[in-house]
């Protein structure tokens, strides 16, 4: 790999969906991409081929299951072997799907946990070299759920208030050099495992959100620029979310 003097980024679990457009958000921005993925290399080829088409070895793919800590040293040896530098980057890989307390399994809390948070902050820690250099930025994807427990995801809720907390932990222990900061996405979209989710229960989601609409991923998309650029803005996490947490 070659690369100009464009601004990179890193985002993790972008192959598809809010991901996939923070890529397209962000090259349109002039960063070259490193488009991450786990099990979705197909979409992943497609995304940085579009992305090359509108400007050469501006986008490339790297594969690794992030719940497998040899796979994310590995990835990390190899970045940093092969970066100049990191200006960004984006910790959006997760898991999501419910866990009852009564029927919550440890190979669930593992997975839920490594997902969500042990990856991104062995990624955030092991590429810090590259950002230190680029004096860059991390933007943890958190969730609203982090401070109001969604009901029947007991260990998701666990994992994205870690996150959360590592967010506002590693803003002091990384500055000055590099800036860390989270989004926190309400409805934005429904998610795949809840792809049978009634109207009903949709409503009644929007129903407490004050602009009465889900979002889009647009809308997380330009709030991950906006945190890119805020070179005065650390350790801080921003709903996205229409207004939602305002209510229980």
């Amino acid at each position: 790999m070659t690369f100009t003097n464009a601004p990179i980024a890193l985002i993790t679990g972008s192959a598809r969906r809010i991901g996939a457009t923070t890529c397209k958000t962000l090259h349109a921005q002039g960063y070259t991409i490193l488009i991450h993925c786990r099990n979705s290399t197909q979409e992943a080829t497609a995304l940085a081929e579009s992305l090359n088409a509108i400007r050469a070895n501006s986008a490339h793919v790297f594969q690794a299951d992030l719940c497998d800590m040899a796979q994310v040293e590995q990835l990390c040896h190899q970045l940093n072997g092969e970066l100049p530098k990191l200006d960004l980057l984006v910790n959006n890989a997760s898991s999501f799907y419910p866990t009852p307390a009564a029927e919550s399994t440890q190979a669930q809390w593992d997975d839920l946990i490594n997902s969500n948070v042990r990856a991104a902050y062995f990624l955030s820690t092991g590429l810090l070299p590259l950002l230190r250099k680029a004096k860059g930025s991390i933007v943890n994807i958190v969730d609203i759920h982090a401070q109001r427990g969604l009901p029947g995801y007991p260990i998701y809720s666990i994992a994205k208030a870690g996150l959360e907390m590592m967010t506002k932990t590693l803003a002091k222990d990384l500055a000055p050099e590099v800036r860390v900061n989270g989004i926190s996405p309400g409805p934005i979209l429904w998610p795949e495992a809840e792809a049978a989710l009634s109207e009903a229960a949709k409503q009644e989601v929007l129903i407490k959100t004050p602009l009465a609409r889900s979002g889009t991923p647009d809308d997380i998309a330009q709030a991950v620029c906006f945190m890119a650029s805020a070179g005065f803005v650390t350790g801080q996490v921003l709903a996205v979310d229409g207004g939602r947490s305002l209510y229980s």
